[in-house]
């Protein structure tokens, strides 16, 4: 009804319902971005882009620059160039062997590209070098990863990852999805009551970031 209402004020003030429209969707887009975040970022694309382009110039100046290879394999893993983004990863973990952090974004490579063993294993590592690597995060992307080859695997990361990070309502709204896949409406249906109860009481400063599962939690 808002909507509605702000269109006619919209097309009351331009004079055309091109126009009008054009703008409405401007102002939902930068409200869902101030307060919600379910529409992507249109800037940050070109922002990584020409950062990434700094980096390649970097390193074809300087082949050996760590930094440079680890900082481009993060932007190209932002952009979901998995298997350009393992290439650096690789040469990273040479150097960074003890590094979780490293393990765990080759690791996620490596499920996304569809090598779920070597995927596996190397976010185990991950998680053996540090329990809490990520905040847990690799039991999340295990979770994601084996949810059709192996649920109730699937299931058991998840759940330990919702034991590390008891906070995170992304968690519980996973844990709902792969409930829903083995058929188990009743715990699907709790997990996601449990998103929405963990977003309630969740600090106003660390909503937003959450915001958007306990919405698709609630749609569920």
């Amino acid at each position: 009804m808002s909507k509605i209402l702000i269109f006619s004020l919209l097309l009351y003030l331009t004079g055309n319902p091109i126009i009008a429209i054009i703008v409405l969707l401007i102002i939902i887009y930068v409200l869902d971005r101030r307060f919600v975040g379910l529409t992507p970022s249109f800037v940050r694309p070109f922002r990584l882009s020409r950062r990434a382009s700094r980096l390649r110039q970097d390193l074809h100046a300087n082949p050996h620059d760590t930094s440079a290879k680890l900082e481009l394999a993060r932007i190209l893993l932002e952009k979901k160039k998995y298997s350009e983004a393992a290439q650096l990863l690789e040469q990273t973990l040479i150097v960074m062997e003890d590094s979780a952090e490293v393990h765990a974004e080759l690791g996620l490579c490596r499920l996304q590209t569809g090598d779920l063993a070597q995927g596996e294993q190397l976010m185990i590592k991950a998680l053996e070098l540090n329990p809490r690597v990520k905040y847990g995060e690799p039991y999340l992307r295990l979770g994601e990863a084996l949810a059709g080859s192996a649920p109730e695997k699937a299931v058991a990361y998840v759940e330990r990852f919702r034991e590390v990070h008891s906070s995170s309502v992304e968690a519980y709204y996973k844990l709902g999805q792969l409930y829903q896949k083995l058929g188990r409406a009743a715990d699907a249906k709790r997990a996601y009551r449990e998103a929405i109860d963990i977003y309630r009481g969740l600090p106003k400063y660390s909503r937003k970031q959450q915001r958007r599962w306990a919405l698709l939690a609630r749609f569920k």
